[in-house]
């Protein structure tokens, strides 16, 4: 597995207990054994995606809420709807990544930590908001 999907999984997996439990990032990265073993680059880009997306939590998750627009995000499943966070968050904010491989990676993260359909949720959800996106200039 590269850095970059590592660090992708270890800021779903910080996302999604800070969001369950409420607990400090701080707190979490304490007890969390995965990223102790992780190399100081997979860390680095791993609180980037984190603390990037929980600054823009809101923005995020109102781009999210016109994507699902038959969805409330609270009936979202917590591990879809974070994966889409955090994926947003890379679109949005994090230059240099072609949002295919984004979307990509997304889709693989869910595949592994979601459900049987959260890969194609995913997928359709951020494929529709690249395709709507208005591009910046």
């Amino acid at each position: 597995m590269g850095s970059r999907r590592q660090a992708r999984e270890l800021a779903l997996q910080m996302l999604y207990q800070h969001e369950l439990t409420g607990e400090p990032v701080s707190a979490i990265v304490e007890n969390f054994e995965e990223w102790r073993r992780s190399s100081p680059a997979v860390q680095e880009f791993a609180t980037k995606l984190v603390d990037g997306t929980l600054e823009h939590v809101e923005e995020i998750d109102g781009v999210l809420s016109r994507q699902t627009a038959h969805w409330r995000l609270d009936r979202l499943a917590a591990v879809d709807r974070n994966i889409l966070r955090l994926a947003l968050f890379e679109l949005l904010h994090v230059a240099g990544t072609p949002p295919a491989v984004v979307i990509n990676e997304a889709i693989e993260i869910a595949k592994k930590f979601g459900s049987a359909d959260s890969g194609r949720f995913v997928n359709g959800v951020l494929d529709g908001f690249v395709k709507r996106k208005v591009p910046r200039g």
